[in-house]
């Protein structure tokens, strides 16, 4: 259904948050049934991750009442995390780089408790490197993964990976923007060369 309010969360860029764990550019979303979603991109993979967006799921579910409200009106909430790593990496999941995890039975996973939790995962190098997946979704993963090649994104044939293209560049265009990506982008580099 489409997305009818979208927030981003912790907009602001400042020094202190350009040392990776800081950062957070997460969104979070709105559909016109009332689903909440959060969507978020993670660049480096850390040992809480997956605890980590479990809570910040529990939180959307939770904070849709109050006190004395009927858990009726609970909207379910969905994750979607696109990873810029590889999550699964055993040779049996070499072949799969879109995951859905939702809340099933063990033994018998056909049975499913409700539909008020889902965390989809988007490995996105994967993703790029099987190309296995539908043509709008892989046009996003693509953008996602290769946004600053200007050769093979300036032909996109997807109109929205075009769009999502000309606003990059227009905030690109933003002085302040650009200064505080560019320190990002250095201050990452300089972690990965300490450790």
């Amino acid at each position: 259904p489409p997305i009818v309010e979208v927030s981003l969360l912790n907009p602001q860029l400042t020094p202190e948050r350009l040392g990776g764990k800081q950062l957070i550019l997460d969104l979070k979303a709105i559909d016109e049934q009332g689903r909440r979603y959060n969507i978020e991109m993670q660049v480096r993979r850390f040992a809480a991750w997956s605890t980590r967006g479990m809570l910040y799921l529990s939180r959307l579910l939770s904070d849709q009442l109050e006190a004395g409200e009927d858990y009726r009106r609970l909207k379910p909430v969905i994750g979607i995390h696109l990873l810029d790593f590889t999550l699964f990496a055993a040779p049996e999941q070499a072949d799969q780089a879109l995951w859905c995890f939702e809340m099933r039975d063990r033994a018998r996973p056909e049975v499913r408790l409700g539909r008020e939790l889902q965390l989809n995962i988007v490995e996105l190098r994967k993703a790029d490197r099987l190309g296995q997946l539908s043509e709008r979704l892989s046009a996003w993963i693509a953008y996602f993964e290769h946004w600053r090649e200007d050769a093979t994104m300036s032909t996109h044939p997807y109109a929205p990976v075009q769009r999502a293209i000309e606003k990059l560049r227009a905030l690109s265009a933003d002085e302040e923007t650009r200064y505080w990506a560019e320190a990002r982008a250095k201050a990452q580099s300089d972690e990965a060369t300490l450790l």
